[in-house]
């Protein structure tokens, strides 16, 4: 059982993450600063950086927040089939988060200016990617499968794939078939990707 001050903390960071997403979604990445997030929370920045370390510390919790799909709870994979349907269903998870949020929130957090999406410095957050590498390596540790790039290179490819069909949706207001697109081209290339 959480005690009263674990409670208020989660209430604290929630409240932090909803002002965020609020000034996201109306306003743009552009007024996105810690003093528009603590003023809209109504919190204090002592709070904000009691919870998060910047703002792009706070965007990687949107990622976070996503239905997860632990790595080490996922089956070990017999076949290649398997490891493409594991895949798959992990950015399907992904396709519902996104469409959760809503295009407008998706659209403001899918800039370049937002370091949270930078693969070279986010912390090993539950991030999608990071358990399709996790999966991944099971896969060729275990001799399921033989990739034809190194790991870091499917993964980087695969990230690509996944950012390509999240601005397409965007792009499109929504109007997209996001989640057909996602399967399909991950199909396309999973389906070349094994020796």
């Amino acid at each position: 059982m959480k005690s009263r001050q674990q409670l208020k903390s989660e209430e604290t960071k929630e409240k932090i993450f909803q002002a965020a997403k609020h000034i996201l979604q109306t306003e743009g990445y552009e007024k996105l600063s810690i003093k528009n997030i603590c003023e809209e929370a109504g919190v204090s920045n002592g709070s904000f950086y009691h919870h998060f370390q910047t703002k792009d510390d706070l965007l990687s919790y949107y990622i976070e927040k996503q239905p997860v799909i632990n790595p080490n709870l996922l089956e070990p994979p017999r076949t290649s089939d398997d490891v493409k349907s594991m895949i798959i269903t992990v950015y399907q998870n992904y396709v519902e988060y996104c469409e959760s949020l809503g295009v407008s929130f998706i659209s403001n957090f899918y800039t370049p200016k937002n370091q949270s999406l930078n693969p070279t410095i986010r912390t090993k957050r539950p991030y999608p990617i990071v358990t399709v590498e996790e999966y991944l390596k099971k896969a060729v540790d275990s001799n399921t499968i033989r990739l034809k790039y190194s790991l870091e290179e499917v993964t980087t490819d695969i990230r690509m794939l996944v950012i390509g069909n999240v601005f397409e949706w965007c792009l499109k207001n929504g109007d997209a078939k996001f989640s057909e697109n996602m399967e399909r081209s991950l199909h396309l290339y999973l389906d070349g990707l094994f020796i």
